[in-house]
């Protein structure tokens, strides 16, 4: 653009064509180069105070005044048979300096805002990174709190078992096996549908039914929009195993823990219920770690406290999990 401009212009001021182009091409071939030369200062000097800025500014001048002795060096070695563009050469040294000086600086300007944009990226960027490995390693905390006294009971139950019940020993092992298998599998931040985590919690289920025997019944239902909803992986199992430990605390009968899936809106909404007698539950310590942990899981993951709430009835002690699709659609 600039160099049909200036042609234009010249062309105007009844120079010839040839004088036109040439004029033409080596200001802005020289001027180019001056624009590249301070894109690639910039990408290695990015000012941050007024100094540096100062500093830039006078460099802009020195550039334009170096960009000006140059280029009237090169057009009167190659324009030396007229008089008229000589004096005109001279006469519009003024010119051509605030010329070239305005679009250096612009480009100098333009280069800054260009890798200070590129610099807040990446520091956003190492700050998203910094934050994901401090969530999932907190995730992975959480994951190992849970878990291991589920395994010691496990293992206590099968060590029980070899000596009265062999067959029933082994089955559990197997029942272990394929449950650890499947949690090994899957990352806390991972989403799978709620037929896979259902089919994942039966395997916990029917390892805990062998250790309670008739005491633990289960029942669970899901309606049928729900079975391929999104929800994150691993998240049922310590909210039913928080059920289990203290409804068969709080009874001495059979317990009944009651799962049952239904869609609130664009939330799937999982309501886990277990008997409850407050008279009973009261001394029980510990019983705010396995929700309270769950409730941070589900912070970690969506930022939001309120999708974890329990209901205490005067029979039943309700734990109420909502996974909001909208977010879910989202993640990996």
């Amino acid at each position: 653009m600039l160099f049909n401009t200036q042609i234009y212009l010249l062309s105007n001021l009844n120079f010839s064509s040839q004088i036109s182009i040439l004029d033409s091409l080596i200001s802005n071939t020289l001027l180019l180069l001056a624009g590249l030369l301070v894109l690639n200062m910039i990408k290695y000097y990015i000012p941050t105070t007024t100094y540096q800025y100062v500093s830039v500014i006078a460099a802009c001048l020195v550039l334009a005044g170096l960009w000006l002795f140059i280029t009237n060096s090169f057009l009167k070695i190659l324009i030396n048979n007229s008089q008229a563009y000589s004096s005109f050469l001279e006469n519009s040294l003024i010119i051509r300096f605030s010329f070239a000086f305005l679009v250096i600086t612009i480009v100098t300007i333009a280069a800054i805002l260009w890798y200070n944009w590129i610099d807040r990226r990446k520091t956003e960027q190492r700050k998203t990174d910094t934050e994901k490995l401090s969530r999932d390693a907190e995730l992975y905390k959480l994951r190992q709190q849970l878990q291991p006294h589920f395994l010691f009971n496990s293992l206590n139950s099968i060590n029980a078992l070899i000596a009265i019940n062999p067959k029933q020993a082994r089955k559990m092992v197997q029942q272990l096996s394929d449950f650890l298998r499947g949690t090994l599998k899957k990352e806390e931040s991972q989403m799978v549908t709620l037929d896979e985590e259902v089919s994942h919690l039966n395997l916990y289920l029917e390892i805990e039914k062998v250790r309670f025997g008739n005491r633990l019944v289960t029942e669970i239902n899901i309606a049928e929009e729900c079975k391929q909803k999104l929800i994150p992986a691993l998240l049922l199992q310590p909210v039913v195993e928080n059920a289990i430990k203290f409804g068969l605390y709080d009874t001495t009968g059979d317990t009944l823990i009651k799962i049952e899936c239904v869609m609130e809106g664009n939330n799937l909404c999982v309501e886990v219920s277990n008997p409850h007698d407050p008279t009973t539950s009261i001394p029980v310590r510990g019983t705010g770690f396995g929700l309270s942990s769950i409730n941070r899981r589900l912070y970690l993951l969506f930022a939001r406290n309120d999708l974890l709430t329990t209901e205490s009835g005067e029979e039943v002690f309700k734990t109420i999990v909502r996974i909001p699709q909208e977010a879910v659609s989202s993640k990996p």
